[in-house]
């Protein structure tokens, strides 16, 4: 959410800095300085000093596209924040770190206009990823109408996204492939986005290639003659387009690529399945759009339903047309998850369409015979209920419902309710 409270300029774009923090404590400085270095931003734009700092310096400068701020200092940090409102350009983002865990909290900063707010002790993780959140939050396209709507594809893209890494996503995503292909007969791509570490053509006995590499590398050469010979041909309605990137050559694309490649691939397949590490959306959000409907694979457990919560908002921003279908997986044949089914529905606002059980015979079978998890065990239980997926999916079954539109952080204090409270 961008920040709404000034309502004119102070300054002209042109003289904002991309980003700019001010924090109180060593520790966070810390984090912050190595994931600021790592995206390419300036260190000396970490200030210390926390809020009352900032309202001191943005009063006679410029404020950042993109502001940090400590809360530990305040006495009311939600009383203070509207002094930082008065110097905030518009459209700024604004992240809070503080030492307070309220939910009371954490929903009146989000709704007075903070992108987000993160409690300390501030892991590297964390503090990385709310930070690429608030990039593409900055670079997202705005709402404006347009004179003349496209036509809609008749194409139907899936994303296929992991809240947590390990969760089986790419699994999911080749056996949704296979199924739109081998069950569904639909012409069908699989694009493996894991440039470095992707499975999707291994998972089928093929080596990968470099046509997605080279089209990210060079979206002018994107066209239906390198499609064609880029691809890897897993069936006769089956292809691959995939890469296995050198781990010390890291792929920097811009959304130029992107929207090209999905552009010709639709002219060619009636269904497409993206194999989109969380990481590679974040860092290129442009990816969703093209996406009709985006499934979220899971395991329940509760560093899994923080994350869903998160990946369902930015899907709601960054696609809000997008059908989000959430797959938990890897789930124990007998014993008790960490998080129930139904709690971890009603942290997430967001209903569970496919359970998916932990099948090691099933998954040591397909690693063994170069085929999807669906199609190598077909007769389990796993395998049908993702050929019922991909139909349910393709065939516009509208059992499978989007998430709704409550606000995200009404769903951060669904996710409290897991946790004992301090006070109990």
């Amino acid at each position: 959410m961008n920040a709404p409270w000034s309502s004119t300029p102070r300054f002209a774009d042109t003289q904002r800095d991309m980003f700019s923090a001010f924090v109180s404590d060593d520790a966070t400085v810390e984090v912050l300085k190595s994931t600021v270095l790592d995206m390419g931003w300036l260190p000396e734009k970490i200030h210390r000093g926390g809020l009352p700092n900032a309202v001191q310096t943005l009063s006679v400068s410029a404020c950042p596209q993109i502001l940090m701020v400590d809360l530990s200092d305040c006495a009311d940090p939600l009383g203070d924040i509207n002094a930082l409102a008065e110097v905030c350009e518009p459209g700024t983002i604004v992240i809070a770190v503080g030492s307070i865990n309220d939910v009371h909290l954490y929903r009146e900063l989000l709704a007075s206009g903070i992108h987000d707010y993160l409690l300390k002790p501030v892991s590297d993780h964390v503090m990385r990823e709310s930070l690429h959140n608030a990039q593409a939050a900055l670079h997202a396209p705005k709402n404006e109408p347009s004179a003349e709507a496209a036509p809609e594809s008749k194409t139907t893209t899936i994303a296929v996204i992991g809240a947590r890494g390990g969760v089986g996503a790419s699994t999911v995503a080749t056996s949704l492939a296979w199924a739109a292909a081998d069950t569904l007969d639909r012409k069908t791509a699989l694009l493996d986005f894991d440039i470095h570490f992707g499975v999707g053509a291994l998972s089928f006995d093929l080596e990968p290639g470099r046509g997605l590499t080279d089209a990210l590398e060079n979206p002018a050469r994107i066209d239906s003659l390198f499609i064609e010979r880029a691809i890897v041909k897993v069936s006769e309605k089956l292809a691959i387009l995939s890469a296995e990137a050198s781990i010390n050559a890291p792929i920097l694309t811009d959304g130029t690529a992107l929207d090209q490649l999905h552009a010709q691939v639709v002219q060619s397949y009636d269904a497409i399945v993206m194999d989109v590490p969380r990481l590679f959306a974040v860092q290129n959000p442009n990816i969703l759009p093209g996406a009709r409907h985006v499934v979220i694979v899971t395991d329940l457990t509760l560093a899994a339903a923080r994350d869903t919560l998160r990946l369902i908002g930015f899907i709601n921003a960054q696609a809000p047309n997008a059908k989000i279908h959430l797959v938990a997986n890897k789930l124990p044949l007998q014993g008790q998850t960490e998080v129930s089914r139904q709690d971890f529905e009603a942290s997430v606002e967001c209903k569970i369409v496919a359970e998916l059980p932990f099948d090691a015979k099933s998954a040591i079978a397909s690693a063994q015979q170069g085929r999807s998890l669906a199609q190598a065990g077909r007769a389990s239980k796993a395998a049908g209920t993702l050929i019922e997926l991909a139909q349910t999916i393709l065939q516009g079954d509208s059992a499978a419902s989007a998430a709704g539109g409550a606000s995200l952080l009404g769903k951060l204090a669904s996710i409290k309710s897991l946790f004992p409270l301090k006070s109990r």
